[in-house]
């Protein structure tokens, strides 16, 4: 990049910054937002598991509804949680929110075959951590192409 100096003449300047410092700026960055969005991400989940162990007192639901409204508290948790590290028009929307939709689920799941001491196949886990890398990017995908406010 060309600059002019006192006396009319243009120099050469150069950006301060080297790009790898850049890159570990936004390394951590990164980190940081993908924290924050599974905090986000846990907070959702807490607070509807509690609204509906709530509900499940007076509606008695089957097995197949709580299955089912299990699955969505997981997906609009991922959801929340990728609109907060993503943001809207953020961008790397799609790998982003596969990252945190597989640390959402990774911990999840690590976390029901410790709490619960039930041996679900593998093949099971696998599919809830695959559910959540796909909402995640599926999310990611959708916060990324909102427009800025």
């Amino acid at each position: 990049m060309y600059k002019a100096n006192k006396g009319g003449f243009f120099t050469m300047t150069y950006p301060s910054a080297s790009p790898r410092r850049r890159s570990r700026k936004h390394r951590s960055n990164l980190w940081t937002r993908l924290i924050r969005g599974l905090l986000a991400a846990v907070g959702v989940t807490l607070a509807c598991v509690l609204v509906f162990a709530l509900l499940m007192q007076w509606l008695r639901p089957s097995d197949t509804v709580v299955r089912v409204v299990n699955q969505l508290i997981k997906l609009a948790a991922i959801f929340l949680g990728v609109y907060v590290m993503v943001g809207r028009g953020g961008d790397r929307g799609l790998m982003q929110g596969a990252l945190l939709g597989l640390c959402y689920m990774v911990i999840g799941v690590g976390l029901y075959a410790i709490l619960s001491g039930q041996q679900l196949p593998w093949t099971a886990y696998l599919s809830d951590i695959a559910m959540g890398v796909a909402g995640g990017g599926i999310s990611g995908a959708i916060v990324q192409g909102m427009k800025n406010k």
